[in-house]
């Protein structure tokens, strides 16, 4: 791995007092990870940011981490709430991810740990605090975890602000046939991805390529992997310069799991090996379904596959999620594990060094933090109890009738995460209370709103 101070954009405190001298710089974006993996947070002067917030910090609203997309406040959270007055806490920047924003005029980003507002532990329900414990857990046994997302988007023609005002309805995309690998196609979009690609790397976020994907307008974008911690962090600045980015070009684009009944869905398949002592820990002369590994590769693989129904609402928190998982849709439906097989719910690749598992579960709209904590945690645990993995399955897994399915929508991922004794043990009871409180308030906000599909069904004809 390059070390991070050697990753172009990254700075250092010093360094950025030189850039705020010369000019170069004179804004620092000071943000942190919502609930629903959102930038929050203050734009900085960058002299006051050096002066003051270097040392100590900054502090936001604690109704931050309760809010629906809305940014209403939601009532039911022990954390915060109208009874406690809606606090402070305290903001901590991470000066390891101290960076340029090079897609914003003379600015820097730094994102950011929550702590009590008097206080500087990590608040345990914040999303990067959820999987800063699977990371001090995953190091106490002997391991770095490290990993990468494969984040898809879909993009239009239209605006923000013009899709906004139509409801999100007659959104343009920006190509008009399947462009999975087109080198045409996407030839067309370079003025955006191109410059999505230069951003990200100056700002820290070194790529590894784009390429069109399966659905009309639909991308994905690959950054080097990393620590799973670094690589979360990435994860969100890329999101965050990529719709930012849009907006400066008059465009959209979403993350949205399904944003069309007709398309395919926008995934994020989650790659995540462990290394020890600088070395792949899955690596072995074990015999696995004729996969080459160590024990840790299979109880981690066991793990992973034993506790995806109780922590699918962390790989799939919205109710639109659910829509994605279709057979033959390049989503799983079960299960299952196999080598180099995508139409299994885990997919085992590379070999030795390279020997990984690609988790084809959450989708584009998940928060990395909270997805990488679930998968983590659960591959751990199944090293702790020397978990295996079921058989290996080969051919079709969307005809695989028998293999255990998938939480088929939020409701049931919720339930699955409020009964789990497995989850309260990785998360803390708080934790987990927390968000399934979020994630019953979401879907409570569906159950209650009446759509375009019923007012077309039922308008005339009932």
């Amino acid at each position: 791995m390059v070390p991070m101070d050697a990753v172009p954009g990254m700075l250092t405190v010093d360094e950025l007092g030189e850039l705020v001298s010369g000019g170069e710089v004179d804004t620092v974006v000071v943000a942190f990870s919502d609930l629903y993996g959102r930038l929050m947070g203050k734009r900085y002067d960058a002299r006051f940011f050096l002066d003051a917030a270097v040392e100590g910090g900054s502090h936001a609203c604690d109704y931050l981490l309760t809010v629906d997309l809305g940014m209403n406040p939601v009532q039911g959270y022990d954390f915060a709430n109208w009874e406690r007055g809606y606090g402070d806490v305290h903001v901590i920047p991470d000066l390891a991810t101290l960076r340029r924003a090079s897609w914003l005029d003379r600015t820097a980003l730094v994102l950011c740990d929550v702590a009590p507002r008097d206080g500087h532990e990590p608040l345990p329900l914040v999303p990067r605090s959820v999987l800063r414990r699977q990371v001090d857990d995953a190091a106490r046994l002997g391991h770095t975890a490290m990993a990468a997302s494969e984040l898809e988007f879909y993009m239009y023609r239209t605006s923000y602000r013009d899709g906004a005002a139509s409801g999100y309805r007659g959104l343009e995309p920006t190509g008009w046939s399947i462009e999975d690998y087109h080198i045409l196609q996407g030839s067309r979009e370079e003025g955006f991805l191109g410059a999505l690609r230069r951003h990200l790397r100056d700002s820290g976020v070194p790529v590894e390529n784009s390429k069109g994907e399966w659905g009309l307008g639909q991308h994905e974008l690959n950054v080097r992997y990393a620590d799973v911690l670094t690589m979360a962090d990435r994860h969100t600045i890329y999101k965050q310069c990529a719709k930012e980015l849009a907006e400066s070009m008059e465009r959209s684009i979403t993350f949205m799991a399904k944003p069309s009944a007709e398309g395919a869905g926008s995934s994020c398949h989650v790659h995540m090996s462990l290394q020890t002592d600088g070395t792949n820990a899955f690596a072995g002369d074990g015999d696995l379904g004729g996969i080459h590994c160590s024990d840790v590769f299979r109880w981690f693989l066991g793990g992973w596959i034993a506790h995806a129904p109780e922590v699918m609402a962390l790989y799939a928190p919205n109710v639109n999620s659910y829509k994605r998982y279709r057979a033959a849709s390049w989503a799983p439906t079960r299960l299952t594990w196999s080598y180099d097989n995508r139409t299994a719910g885990f997919r085992v690749v590379g070999a030795g060094e390279s020997l990984r598992i690609e988790c084809r579960l959450p989708g584009a709209d998940t928060n990395p933090y909270l997805t990488f904590a679930a998968a983590l945690a659960s591959g751990l645990h199944g090293i702790r109890e020397r978990t295996e993995p079921p058989p290996m399955f080969e051919g079709d897994a969307y005809a695989a009738d028998d293999a255990l399915r998938l939480p088929t929508s939020l409701r049931e991922a919720t339930d699955r995460l409020e009964a789990s004794p497995f989850a309260r043990e990785a998360f803390g009871g708080e934790v987990v209370q927390h968000y399934v409180h979020f994630f019953r308030t979401e879907q409570a906000a569906y159950d209650g709103a009446v759509t375009d599909w019923e007012r077309e069904r039922y308008f005339e004809q009932i």
